[in-house]
């Protein structure tokens, strides 16, 4: 375990440590050379993503009605470490919590009224193309993406005792020699690599968010000073929360989030145009069911203003999710054991992507119904302040916008808490209860990394270099899914596909 730390650590620290001093030093140069690259890979490679996302969403279904469904994320008769409720919230403040509140109106407005996915913005056409696009880029396949993960590490951690790392996933394929060896360490690097880039550009944004919240509210300044406060600030809580464990921070946080998130829908949904959000809402889940098919492979060849709205919204959203789900993914399986894998999948795809929809159509729908009828101010605001413009345009939008600062305030708090608890994993050979001076060495530096990429204004370098950092990963992922269905399959011949009972529990 020691020797897995040393090596993972040191190694991932070196790499992390020498892109940060370049995005301090030279952060044009590294965001003009990683935007390059960025480019190039939507440009060449959207295709793949397409194709490789599409299929982690048909294992995942495919799942939903074997029989092989009914088998634990765990030892057989094992009970769930954490309630329903409880669970959701964890996986759902940890997946998207923090997003959903960033894009809830400022995605759809965009598609709607800038830069529509069929290029006619305003349109009522353009209101429906941008409530089904939102939803594809934040629905089910998004969910894959984490599902497949986590699935994979919860089923070989749990069910057959192997370390909480993705390495440990490649057993049946790679030979334990190569998996615990030179290339697991290697897997194991990236996925602490893209986990740490992940986590320090969320910690960023999310501070340049509550900066442009309390700018548009109180006019306070947008500058380094009050983000360095910001994050400072949350730094301190959600290391207070790292160190009271699992159980206890991360829980207590996950169920605020959800308690001030509804809180807050119910709000916009009850003083917004709530008729025009229920329409919105069916209507937009109807044409993204009927239209699914054809969006997973959308690439437009013959057209390239379609084909450059896709590689800038879809085919950036699947390596966005792709470079997240080594964080994300860890953590889900971390919270779901004892688990049946239809359950998993059930609550992990659709659950979330519900709940994302019913929040898109409410925020994104409120901002919509507002631009269309004429109030053409929400598009023209910077992302971070969509949202509270949203809110300054109806009753008790003061408090809306308080409670929103506060929830993303715990959103971000809860992102940093499941990063360190997750790197902590990562670093001490897969350990499920990594202990506090791990988890607080990792806080540090995430914030540290933040700080100093905010500062230089190398932030959005970081972020294309993560989004780089999904390509080696995706194949990862693929090597990961294909290990856990040749696994499945064996368990399943032993068990009897097909006429499965799962085995009594020994008294």
């Amino acid at each position: 375990m020691f020797k897995n730390f040393t090596t993972v650590f040191k190694i991932s620290t070196g790499i992390l440590l020498v892109l940060v001093f370049i995005g301090v030093v030279w952060p044009d140069a590294l965001e003009s050379t990683t935007t390059d690259i960025q480019a190039l890979i939507s440009s060449k490679l959207g295709w793949y993503y397409l194709i490789v996302v599409t299929l982690f969403v048909i294992v995942c279904l495919a799942l939903l009605i074997t029989p092989l469904g009914r088998i634990k994320l765990g030892k057989q008769g094992e009970k769930p470490e954490f309630s329903r409720p409880t669970w959701i919230a964890m996986l759902f403040s940890a997946g998207m919590g923090i997003g959903l509140v960033f894009w809830g109106t400022a995605e759809p407005i965009s598609h709607y009224a800038i830069s529509s996915p069929t290029g006619e913005t305003g349109t009522e056409q353009a209101i429906k193309d941008a409530m089904r696009f939102t939803y594809f880029h934040w629905g089910i396949h998004a969910w894959a993406i984490y599902g497949i993960v986590a699935l994979v590490l919860a089923y070989f951690n749990f069910r057959h005792g192997k370390a909480g790392l993705i390495s440990a996933t490649l057993h049946p394929i790679l030979g334990k020699k190569n998996a615990e060896g030179i290339l697991g360490k290697v897997i194991d690097i990236l996925a602490v690599i893209a986990t740490v880039i992940g986590v320090a550009t969320t910690l960023g944004f999310g501070a340049v968010q509550i900066n442009g919240g309390l700018s548009f509210l109180f006019e306070i300044p947008i500058n380094f000073l009050m983000q360095l406060i910001i994050v400072a600030i949350v730094t301190v809580l959600f290391m207070i929360s790292a160190w009271t464990g699992l159980g206890k921070g991360i829980k207590i946080l996950s169920n605020a989030n959800m308690v001030l998130a509804v809180l807050l829908f119910l709000l916009i949904f009850i003083v917004g145009p709530t008729l025009f959000i229920l329409n919105l809402f069916t209507n937009s889940i109807g044409t993204y069911v009927q239209n699914l098919p054809t969006m997973s492979f959308r690439i437009a060849p013959l057209n390239e203003e379609s084909r450059e709205w896709i590689n800038n919204w879809t085919v950036f959203y699947w390596a966005w999710w792709i470079a997240w789900s080594p964080f994300v993914g860890i953590f889900i399986a971390r919270v779901s054991r004892g688990r049946s894998i239809r359950e998993f999948v059930f609550t992990v795809l659709i659950l979330p992507s519900v709940i994302g929809f019913l929040w898109f159509a409410t925020f994104g729908g409120t901002a919509i119904s507002l631009e269309h009828n004429g109030i053409d101010t929400i598009s023209k605001l910077a992302t971070e302040e969509s949202l509270f413009g949203v809110f300054s345009n109806y009753p008790l939008g003061m408090v809306a916008s308080i409670i929103a600062i506060t929830l993303i305030g715990t959103f971000f708090i809860t992102s940093a808490d499941s990063g360190t608890f997750v790197l902590g994993m990562m670093t001490t050979g897969g350990s499920d209860d990594p202990s506090r001076t791990i988890k607080l060495t990792w806080g540090v530096l995430l914030s540290a990394t933040a700080l100093a990429l905010l500062y230089t204004g190398g932030l959005q370098a970081l972020q294309n270099t993560m989004i780089i950092a999904a390509l080696p990963f995706s194949i990862i992922m693929l090597l990961m899914t294909i290990s856990f269905i040749k696994a499945l399959y064996i368990e399943g011949k032993e068990l009897g596909v097909g006429r499965f009972n799962p085995p009594k529990k020994k008294s």
